[in-house]
């Protein structure tokens, strides 16, 4: 708990003055005023979690927490719950969806065992065990409040020595079959949403599965009463390991004032949880992407922030977060390359701000 509440303490609102710095020189770019949109407002953000106008990102990771769901025995997924540990062991081998994309855009991928059922012979994939998967939460508590505390602060570690490493930016990903239901639950006992808008079919059910699956849901928010008030007792009573984790990244990167590109809509339930235990959180988060699960949508528009991508993605593993890798470091390119007005001896003052129509 204490590496929690140390983390917590040391997060900081962004560095205006180093926004604002980011603004003038895209200002002074040979351009109409703020026709680059998000470009320029995503290198500003960026500006202000580090202090720094110009930022580049040399070495990239994508941290994929890995743990089982208990609640899987309650037939909530189509995909056998061996599909974990079968993915988690093939994110190393380079043969999954993020591997793929992580290759193709030099990402390094970071495994992290949290709770993966039976063993996982690899030495490349993180051995952070808490438990063999969470406890079914449709008949109790999915893990102990300590083992939520143990899994976040699992996620802060993890992050900070890869910062510590010379890392510039992370992103979020995860496995685990059945997390789209944890990840249902976690944002219905936190924004007090119902199951039926916010829950979609995952990796894919019937209609009368995905009934099942809502019920299921249902249930478990019915057994435990999470408090919406305490982000550590929602994720313990209906939450996954693999959440927590992402929370820690979230918090870790908040603190080490690095910006943390999540992936869909499980990495979007953890930077909630995260961005509850401090609110600054959230100005260190970038969206990569929409994911196509119909809960996202509220999660983001909670949390205030806006999307890269719209790209009907729900894959999960962190997949979305490569390609917002490659539009932030175009965008950084961009910021440090571009022409001046003053280098074809031409004023701006004669142009209208963009951005202010």
């Amino acid at each position: 708990m204490n590496l929690l509440k140390e983390t917590i303490s040391k997060i900081t609102k962004p560095d205006e003055k180093a926004r604002e710095e980011a603004r003038k020189k895209w200002d002074g770019l040979l351009k109409p005023i703020g026709s680059l949109g998000v470009l320029e407002e995503i290198t500003m953000k960026i500006s202000a979690m580090t202090g720094k106008v110009i930022n580049h990102f040399d070495k990239k990771a994508i941290v994929v927490m890995c743990s089982d769901n208990g609640a899987v025995e309650e037939g909530i997924s189509a995909a056998p719950q061996i599909f974990t540990k079968i993915l988690a062991e093939s994110m190393q081998k380079g043969l999954t969806g993020v591997a793929t994309l992580g290759k193709f855009t030099n990402t390094d991928i970071i495994t992290v065992n949290l709770g993966i059922k039976g063993h996982i012979d690899n030495p490349e994939v993180i051995d952070k065990k808490i438990a063999d998967g969470t406890k079914n939460f449709t008949k109790g508590p999915a893990m102990t409040y300590e083992e939520a505390i143990k899994a976040i602060e699992t996620g802060i570690e993890v992050a900070d020595q890869l910062y510590a490493k010379g890392y510039d930016i992370l992103g979020t990903g995860e496995v685990g079959i059945g997390n789209t239901s944890t990840a249902a639950a976690v944002v219905s006992g936190l924004l007090g949403l119902e199951v039926d808008t916010i829950c979609g079919k995952g990796a894919g059910l019937t209609e009368e599965q995905f009934i099942h699956k809502k019920e299921m849901i249902k249930k478990a928010i019915s057994i435990n009463k999470p408090n919406k008030d305490d982000p550590l007792d929602v994720i313990s009573k209906v939450g996954g390991f693999d959440i927590a984790g992402m929370s820690g990244l979230c918090l870790s990167a908040a603190k080490n004032k690095k910006p943390i590109v999540i992936d869909g809509f499980i990495s979007s339930a953890a930077a909630l949880c995260a961005s509850y235990l401090n609110p600054y959180v959230k100005e260190y988060i970038i969206p990569s992407h929409l994911s196509a699960e119909p809960g996202a949508r509220y999660v983001l528009d909670v949390l205030g922030l806006k999307p890269l991508l719209t790209l009907e993605m729900r894959l999960g593993e962190g997949s979305g977060c490569p390609l917002a890798f490659q539009i932030l470091e175009a965008a950084e390119y961009v910021l440090e390359n571009m022409g001046t007005f003053d280098d074809v001896s031409m004023s701006s003052s004669s142009l209208i701000d963009i951005r202010e129509k």
